[in-house]
């Protein structure tokens, strides 16, 4: 009954196949998962010409955003694409300050929306906690302007 015990010779080879399955579902997911990237709803910005105001890598950025026609869109979590009421982004910025008091607040306004729907946008924003606002553009070269 005693049994020979053989001793297994080292495997001087790597299995590279486990490693190039993961390495494609980690490829088709990054292609999924890149268009969803791009934030925020589609505005004809207007155009500046200026330096841009370098921003930290981490630092987290929070973008509302106004259409032509007057929409408030806010750039946070899975409802980017529904307009928002002026109360509801308030209230919404407020308690992203209040959990991350660090974030930037950025507004992304169309070139043609009404100067005053941007100006109650900042006064809102400015009820909510937010300090310094940003505005978006984009950057217009020296011979155009």
């Amino acid at each position: 009954m005693s049994r020979a015990r053989t001793r297994r010779r080292p495997m001087a080879d790597i299995n590279m196949v486990p490693f190039i399955d993961i390495m494609m579902v980690l490829l088709v997911a990054f292609m999924v998962s890149a268009p969803m990237l791009t934030q925020g709803i589609k505005v004809e910005l207007p155009e500046v010409v200026s330096k841009p105001i370098p921003v930290p890598e981490n630092q987290e950025s929070l973008i509302v955003s106004v259409k032509a026609d007057g929409q408030y869109f806010l750039d946070l979590g899975d409802q980017q694409d529904k307009a928002t009421s002026l109360k509801s982004i308030q209230e919404k910025v407020s308690k992203v300050l209040a959990a991350k008091p660090a974030t930037n607040v950025l507004i992304k306004g169309d070139k043609k929306v009404d100067y005053g729907a941007v100006v109650i946008l900042m006064a809102r924003l400015r009820s909510a906690g937010v300090n310094n606002v940003g505005l978006i553009t984009d950057a217009a070269s020296l011979n155009e302007k």
